[in-house]
């Protein structure tokens, strides 16, 4: 398995495995045009040239990222592939000095699994939310809040 910083061709294998959980309700749909402009923010796993996992870290404040769009290949899952690009993007945060990495999530065991912890999403900043008005399940959202502190 090989982890790296994704690229421009890796746009539309990312967006698959996106849509794919996207139409389970699992996670929050992504247009390709916003892949294409955040792209800089992701990591895939890949294995044999092809893209099983893929996940982005994308800034908040300077003190603040979020793990977010994490999506694995549902016949590559327990193999480990979500951990090592989660390590891949804390350390991606850890190289910017940023201090805290948080996710929402609907599989928090697996993120405490990977270091985080869980957190009231009152105590989490407006800046977190900008997003949520896209979501199908806004207001009624009962995705989790983790995060981990990596000072």
């Amino acid at each position: 398995m090989q982890y790296r910083k994704a690229r421009i061709t890796d746009v539309e294998a990312i967006h698959g495995l996106i849509s794919y959980y996207a139409a389970r309700g699992l996670m929050l749909a992504r247009p390709r045009a916003l892949l294409y402009e955040s792209i800089r923010e992701f990591a895939v796993a890949e294995e044999d040239g092809r893209v099983v996992g893929a996940g982005g870290l994308h800034i908040i404040w300077e003190d603040l990222a979020e793990i977010r769009a994490l999506a694995v290949e549902e016949t590559m899952i327990g193999r480990g592939i979500g951990r090592g690009l989660v390590g891949m993007l804390l350390a991606d945060a850890w190289e910017l000095h940023i201090p805290r990495v948080f996710t929402l999530t609907y599989q928090p065991g697996f993120f405490e699994k990977c270091g985080f912890r869980r957190v009231p999403k009152e105590e989490m900043p407006q800046k977190v939310w900008k997003e949520c008005i896209n979501c199908p399940h806004f207001p009624n959202c009962n995705e989790e809040s983790l995060i981990i502190d990596l000072k």
